[in-house]
């Protein structure tokens, strides 16, 4: 495998207080961004989608060949800057419009005609309906739905972050796991920080993200959990803080290739992508610079903080548990000697075999 780093000695440990303060700062200014956007927008913390928080979708069919692009110029010039347009996979003329929930308060049939109407007239500035372009149909997403979503989704990815756990515990020690796991987590509420600070949408094309993201970031840290436990095996002399220090070292230039990899890939989604993919590929962008940092500096110094309080809570009931063996012979000792004679002639008469 090709090496870019061959001889690095690198004490990651050593900076674990910094990583781990940046990790901390990370989380809770997303957290901060949440809290301050649920306190002034009645709506929610997050700038949710069509999927998640309800709306009209407009089934729209165009006679001339068109982009997803130039439908969203379109109707942003008439102010419907916020509409998601999605292409239809098998048939390339026709694209999906959706309008986000009014909250007009009318019965949802008046707000799915209202929907329907301000695509209608948007799309009538390219040319007459049935001419350019015909309306296929008209449904809604009611809140009702688009909550139903939203938890699945939720619990889909909690789902996911136990399977891990169980399965690094078996594979591995539940330490490696439990370490693994909180690293995800940061690497989810981190990427989830981002899309509340800039009020990205958030639909089901980035909670698909968010659930690669969570495989490729414990993947990245199953690679160096493994590498500890290899050397743990070859070098048993050395402490596991050097262990761990040389685990990264050594599988250092496989992340950043590996890794270096996919954050261009995702880059070059993010830049020419356009918008029907651009939420997408940021979250992806983001998750992975990311779990890439933390598999490194997260989920190591937290494994081996664990393993170490582990051994110290064992040689503590070591030592609590010698003094008591001393104390309990020297008392039988103490008994002996102060026996009287006649006690002891009288348990062993001269003569006796």
């Amino acid at each position: 495998m090709i090496q870019v780093f061959k001889s690095i000695n690198f004490d990651w440990l050593g900076r674990r207080r910094l990583f781990i303060g940046i990790s901390v700062f990370l989380m809770l200014a997303g957290l901060g961004s949440a809290m301050f956007r649920q306190w002034k927008n009645p709506d929610g913390a997050f700038n949710l989608g069509v999927d998640f928080k309800g709306g009209t979708v407009v089934t729209t069919k165009f006679n001339q060949p068109t982009t997803a692009e130039a439908i969203r110029e379109t109707l942003a010039r008439q102010g419907l800057a916020d509409a998601t347009i999605q292409g239809v996979t098998d048939r390339a003329d026709t694209f999906l419009i959706k309008l986000p929930l009014e909250r007009t308060g009318g019965e949802q049939s008046q707000e799915v005609e209202l929907g329907r109407k301000k695509v209608r007239d948007a799309l009538n500035t390219i040319g007459p309906e049935r001419e350019a372009y015909e309306i296929l149909g008209t449904e809604a997403v009611g809140a009702v739905a688009g909550a139903q979503l939203r938890n699945k989704a939720i619990a889909v990815t909690l789902a996911a972050l136990v399977g891990m756990l169980v399965y690094i515990a078996f594979r591995f020690e539940w330490t490696y796991g439990a370490a693994a796991v909180i690293a995800v987590f940061h690497d989810v509420l981190v990427t989830l920080g981002f899309f509340s600070i800039f009020q990205w949408e958030v639909s089901l094309t980035v909670i698909a993200a968010l659930l690669t993201l969570v495989g490729a970031s414990v993947n990245d840290t199953i690679v160096v959990f493994d590498r500890v436990r290899e050397n743990r095996r070859l070098h048993r002399r050395d402490s596991l803080y050097k262990i761990t220090n040389d685990s990264i070292n050594q599988t250092l230039s496989r992340t950043v290739i590996t890794q270096g990899l996919i954050i261009l890939s995702v880059l070059a989604m993010v830049i020419f992508g356009g918008d029907v993919l651009r939420n997408f590929s940021l979250a992806l962008l983001i998750g992975t610079i990311v779990g890439t940092y933390s598999s490194v500096a997260v989920a190591s110094p937290i494994m081996v903080w664990w393993e170490q309080r582990i051994e110290a809570a064992k040689k503590a009931d070591a030592l609590g548990a010698a003094p008591l063996t001393a104390r309990s012979t020297r008392a039988g000792s103490s008994k002996a000697k102060a026996e009287p004679l006649s006690a002891r002639a009288e348990k062993h008469p001269r003569g006796a075999v």
